[in-house]
């Protein structure tokens, strides 16, 4: 087949280079032989090489620059990222062109990244840091996360990982998702319909689902105060879920104990905003679920996974579903 991969043009951690592409078609055996590669870097790069690709690689703003594409041969779209609320809705992809995210990709870093953000939180380090700012020696005293009660809104790649990193510390896990069916990583299944009903006694709150219209302000100001005095907050799902207004109101007021957010709106966040002097807040920039190490090897698994599944006539694993929004 003939394959192009564009990289952006503004995140060179993050490009693809034919070594990498030959290891992977190593590793994905007979199906990884006899293909045609190109690998761009500019806009022309990658208007040129659609004129024959039958597989484009690339993130949002790589395809998003292309609409309307013009693609005559084209048949499958590899993103490059998981979240792909941008490219919503998918009226400007051509018929029979299949859309693939990237999905799973992100599960071992952003698991690794929620089980420090809780442990942080459990141990005070965002207080710690904005003592530290103000040149303030106050004591405060973590606990043991054993028996604590998390709540991680979106069992998908990312929330998943999160949640069996805390069950291993022993942490009582309540998952929130679409359907209430069981989860091996969480002591309790519930769909939103009882949200309301378990932030009353929610310590930890982990956000990672995806941002669609039904989960856009899922945590608005009256879901965010519901949470007792002294919880916390980790966002790594989309700045669009929550109020982030109201959480820098409840932090400011002391009524939550801290929050570590890797996801804002707008981004990148503006140098007046207040999220910026917030107490009690730790900020990344949307980093938390990329490693420059991997992250490009296991795309281009992910894609011979999914095809190898296309061509035994089964549906792709991460297909885009445009009803669900990923």
């Amino acid at each position: 087949m003939r394959i192009h991969l564009q990289n952006p043009d503004n995140d060179p951690l993050f490009d693809f280079s034919f070594n990498q592409w030959q290891a992977a078609a190593q590793r994905a055996g007979m199906l990884g032989q006899g293909h045609d590669i190109s690998i761009g870097r500019s806009h022309a790069d990658c208007t040129e090489a659609l004129k024959t690709a039958e597989i484009l690689f690339g993130d949002t703003g790589v395809i998003r620059a292309q609409i309307p594409l013009q693609a005559p041969h084209l048949r499958i779209i590899q993103a490059t990222m998981a979240g792909v609320d941008g490219l919503m809705p998918l009226d400007w992809l051509p018929a029979g062109v299949q859309f693939w995210s990237n999905r799973g990709v992100h599960a071992a870093k952003a698991g690794e990244f929620a089980i420090m953000a809780i442990l942080m939180l459990a141990n005070r380090m965002p207080v710690f840091a904005t003592n530290q700012r103000e040149r303030r020696w106050d004591k405060h005293y973590g606990s043991v996360l054993a028996g604590r009660r998390l709540t991680v809104i979106g069992l998908g790649a990312l929330g998943a990982s999160g949640a069996q990193h805390a069950r291993n510390f022993g942490m009582h896990i309540t998952g929130v998702r679409s359907s209430a069916t069981p989860h091996k990583a969480c002591d309790i299944v519930i769909t939103e319909a009882d949200l309301d009903h378990v932030l009353p006694d929610t310590e930890f709150l982990l956000i990672a689902t995806p941002s669609t219209p039904a989960t856009r302000n899922m945590l608005a100001r009256q879901r965010l105060a519901a949470l007792p005095k002294g919880a916390n907050v980790i966002n790594i799902g989309r700045g669009a879920l929550l109020d982030q207004d109201a959480l820098c109101d409840l932090l400011d007021t002391g009524h939550l104990g801290g929050a570590i957010l890797d996801v804002f709106t707008p981004e990148p966040v503006p140098a007046n905003h207040r999220i910026w002097t917030t107490k009690n807040l730790i900020m990344s920039p949307h980093t938390c679920a990329d490693d420059p190490r991997t992250y490009n090897a296991f795309t281009i698994d992910l894609f011979f996974k999914n095809l190898r599944t296309l061509n035994a006539g089964q549906i792709p694993p991460t297909k885009v579903d445009p009803i669900r929004g990923y």
